[in-house]
């Protein structure tokens, strides 16, 4: 029997026991459907991480007031936890950083024309900008000279854009912010989440001096909320850190038996934990789908059995009439390797629906695409589980004795 009848005879097979097929396919289906959506989504989160650490800036760490004590121990003690643009200062001259920048930030009433929302402001100075790899897709980002003059200017997002000036030039108008008005002079390119929570595409930065002078109105205007600041691509992250902590805790007349009375978090050990965390969480996901894909197969084997007793005489006949053990083994073996292979196709469009979905409902943050070498190991899984499970239905019906099948009823 030449290989083509072999598969036509599996498919006929298959046929006259539809409901049967289904049922037997089903492991496999659910199996190799998480199998393939798991590794979409372990590639897809990888990318996701890239992406936003791409939009972040590499090598970024911020620094925060507060450190191991907490506010009411810092309170007894007579001190506040505060950073100063001081500071930023500082960090900005050491060369194992390749800048410093600090940062004011608040939700305010921000409002034009009849429009109106709360909205994410933060003042910054120009070296934010580069720190954090931000571009504009209209008009210009302010300079050194708007900062020292306080200068009420903005650059929107995206979404800030459209709110306030759908399909008009931004460029040029005003907002108010707190009802104290900043000239629009650019459009911020590209979306996402930022390590605050907050969307690119729905902030307002402004200069820091501004925001100090009009918006947070603090008594104490070089006081920030934190600092960003970005470590040398060609050096080390560890020794960027311990510069940092040595200078802050210097100008903070820190003790040495004292704890530090800031904070420095790095963004690429954070990725790293994700990353730990995803991978993690693939793992368990794909022992899951391995024990579906193994039910599977335990039921496909379970399935060809019954087959095989239910075929007996056929079996019988073929033998009878010229058949080889070797040809009915193949045969047995074959239809187990279709069910999974066809389990398999089935898997793999219920995958490819289901990073579909969440791709859609994503809010366009998490994109999940199936990659080939996810496809091309689902369908070496279904064709393993296939020859591992059918094997043994196989070989008992090519060692039956034609008699004896013959007389079977």
């Amino acid at each position: 029997m030449n290989p083509i009848q072999i598969l036509i005879e599996s498919f006929r097979s298959m046929a006259a026991n539809r409901l049967r097929t289904a049922l037997t396919m089903l492991g496999i289906v659910i199996g190799i459907a998480s199998v393939v959506l798991l590794l979409a989504l372990g590639d897809s989160m990888q990318r996701f991480i890239g992406k936003q650490l791409q939009m972040l800036g590499t090598n970024m760490v911020y620094i925060m007031p507060g450190g191991d004590r907490t506010a009411a121990q810092r309170a007894r003690e007579g001190k506040v936890a505060v950073l100063t643009q001081g500071d930023a200062e500082a960090l900005n001259a050491l060369p194992s950083l390749t800048g410093a920048a600090p940062a004011l930030q608040g939700n305010f009433k921000v409002s034009a024309g009849n429009e109106n929302l709360s909205s994410t402001v933060l003042g910054v100075t120009p070296d934010m900008f580069t720190i954090r790899n931000w571009r504009v897709d209209q008009g210009t980002l302010f300079g050194e000279a708007d900062v020292r003059a306080s200068a009420r200017l903005a650059v929107i997002g995206q979404k800030v854009a459209d709110q306030f000036f759908y399909r008009a030039d931004p460029l040029g108008r005003y907002l108010r912010i707190e009802n104290v008005s900043f000239q629009v002079i650019g459009v911020l390119a590209g979306e996402g989440r930022q390590p605050d929570g907050t969307d690119l595409a729905e902030q307002i930065v402004v200069p820091i001096t501004a925001a100090s002078a009009h918006l947070v109105k603090s008594p104490f205007p070089q006081n920030v909320h934190y600092i960003n600041a970005q470590g040398r691509p060609d050096g080390s992250m560890v020794d960027a850190i311990e510069d940092i902590k040595e200078v802050m805790r210097d100008r903070h007349r820190i003790r040495v038996d004292d704890p530090d009375d800031f904070r420095v978090q790095n963004l690429n050990t954070i990725a790293e934990t994700a990353n730990k965390i995803t991978t993690g969480l693939a793992l368990l996901l794909g022992l899951i789908g391995a024990i579906s894909l193994l039910v599977g197969g335990i039921g496909i084997m379970n399935i060809m059995l019954v087959s095989v007793t239910e075929r007996t005489r056929e079996i019988g006949i073929r033998m009878a009439i010229g058949a080889r053990p070797n040809a009915v083994l193949l045969q047995f073996l074959a239809e187990a390797v279709v069910i999974c292979l066809a389990g398999g196709l089935v898997g793999i469009a219920i995958a490819a629906g289901g990073a579909a979905l969440i791709t859609k409902f994503g809010g366009g943050d998490f994109e999940v695409y199936l990659t080939m070498s996810g496809i091309l190991v689902a369908c070496g899984f279904s064709t393993a589980v296939g020859v591992f499970f059918g094997f043994y239905p196989a070989r008992r019906a090519s060692r039956l004795l034609p008699v004896d099948c013959l007389r079977y009823e």
